[in-house]
């Protein structure tokens, strides 16, 4: 936070601490509940406006799938990935695939478009909900 001029308070200090430390795509509530393991004084407000915050500094990228819940990653400058959303768990799986960068950029420069960044996100069920549905 300090490198982009960020205030930085003992509560945002933990709060991105516990963010960066963390795997996966969190929403705000499940952030929460880990800093309150470690600062129960810590309220849902700071984890909200700090989460807002390294969001629109670019040091987090918010993402929203579909189900009404905002989730933050952190933003790797070098790091590209791609979503698998189950839209009955909600479990989430980041890939990266060569021949679809390819073809995207392929389809944008026949349409001469220039990317300069996309979101692509697949839905539908995972290898277990589909498990438990025919089952």
């Amino acid at each position: 936070m300090d490198k982009k001029g960020l205030r930085s308070t003992a509560q945002r200090r933990l709060v991105t601490e516990l963010f960066f430390k963390s795997d996966g795509h969190l929403s705000i509530e499940d952030l929460w509940a880990k800093v309150r393991r470690r600062d129960p004084k810590v309220g849902y407000a700071t984890v909200y406006r700090t989460l807002k915050m390294l969001a629109e500094s670019g040091i987090a990228y918010e993402r929203k799938f579909g189900d009404g819940v905002s989730r933050y990653e952190v933003a790797h400058e070098d790091e590209h990935h791609d979503h698998l959303i189950c839209t009955e768990c909600g479990r989430i799986v980041e890939f990266e695939d060569e021949e679809i960068e390819k073809l995207q950029e392929a389809l944008a420069k026949k349409a001469g478009f220039r990317l300069t960044r996309h979101v692509h996100e697949l839905y539908g069920h995972c290898r277990d909900c589909q498990a438990k549905a025919s089952a």
